[in-house]
């Protein structure tokens, strides 16, 4: 198997707040002990609530933030230190699409203006051909080059979308990190945005890492996934088999919520109460005070990420046990596509 694209080994983040000169600050532990790795044409998706800390573990594999503690390495190297200019080099193999597109755009600038600064700012070839490959990347998100000349104010969500997704491919990075890229759009444009993505991978060889709570849209276009809760990864393995046998009851409850078209959405889990505050978060397993299986040793002992077998990791005492071992309490699920339309003309974008 070749070496992955990129690799991180335990990292952490954490920010204190409320430092006052009296008293101690409180520290909220946003990431904690995260170990993954994408290799290169693979996606892996990353799931789960709001506040598990989804966003925060993107920007630390981009190297937008440094870990707390652990490390990164990026096509074998380590990450550089932000702001030298090694990374600012790095910038160009490694690009984000935001959740909000309007929020990612400057409404000030022409479209080709906007597409074509990263490439003027790393002196990627001639002016001509920095213009010829902001034309190449409209057209093949399906936008046609009358685009250029406007303004973000002046397209669609869809087309904002499909002009920061261009915006982005066109330094020809190595690794996309896409963080809730669809959210912001109604279901027809997130099948085309989705298809789009699929697209691009297959033709240039991305790697892709996507975040999103919505695990349907995660289940279409990602070959791995790892679940987090409140900082954690509590489980992890291939897409089709974490959806037909999930392992841990966090994951279990998600995939019992995620509606399937034409079936009753029967078995769901309901979760109680509201994830525990990163401040101040439970002794023992952080997941068991909303968990209906849980044991004293849940509340006393920190469950560790382990190997079950098949590439599959969970973190959770009860892994493995009979009670464990009982039928998807969720009706069977197929993988079915969001829209077989591809996604193709500004028209319905």
């Amino acid at each position: 198997m070749s070496a992955p694209l990129l690799h991180a080994r335990n990292i952490a983040r954490s920010y204190e707040l409320n430092r006052h000169i009296w008293g101690n600050a409180s520290v909220v532990h946003a990431v904690s002990d995260v170990t993954l790795s994408v290799g290169r044409n693979e996606t892996l998706g990353i799931v789960g609530e709001s506040g598990s800390g989804k966003s925060t573990t993107g920007r630390l594999l981009l190297g937008l933030e440094p870990p707390t503690r652990g490390a990164i390495s990026f096509d074998g190297r380590p990450l550089p230190v932000i702001g030298s200019p090694e990374w600012r080099k790095s910038r160009m193999r490694m690009q984000m699409i935001y959740q909000d597109p309007l929020a990612a755009l400057d409404r000030r600038l022409p479209i080709a203006k906007q597409m074509r600064e990263p490439l003027d700012i790393h002196q990627a070839g001639s002016l001509r051909e920095r213009d010829a490959r902001v034309s190449e990347l409209l057209r093949a998100v399906g936008l046609s080059d009358a685009v250029a000349r406007r303004y973000p104010h002046e397209l669609s969500g869809g087309q904002r979308q499909r002009v920061v997704l261009a915006r982005a491919l066109v330094t020809r990075p190595d690794l996309l990190v896409c963080d809730e890229p669809v959210s912001a759009l109604d279901v027809s444009i997130q099948a085309q945005v989705v298809n789009l993505l699929s697209d691009l991978q297959a033709e240039l060889g991305l790697a892709m890492i996507f975040i999103s709570h919505d695990l349907r849209v995660v289940r279409q276009v990602s070959h791995r996934i790892a679940v987090m809760y409140l900082g954690r990864i509590v489980e992890e393995g291939e897409a089709d088999d974490l959806f037909a046998r999930p392992a841990h009851p966090y994951t279990r409850a998600l995939v019992s919520a995620a509606p399937v078209p034409g079936t009753k959405l029967g078995g769901r889990i309901m979760l109680r109460g509201e994830p525990p505050n990163p401040a101040n978060q439970p002794s023992g397993c952080a997941f068991h005070p909303r968990c209906s299986a849980a044991v004293a040793r849940c509340k006393s002992e920190m469950p560790v990420l382990a190997e079950l077998g098949g590439g599959r990791k969970v973190s959770c005492h009860l892994a493995g046990s009979p009670s464990e071992n009982q039928a998807d309490p969720s009706p069977a699920r197929t993988r079915a596509p969001l829209n077989p339309v591809r996604a193709a003309s500004e028209d319905v974008a």
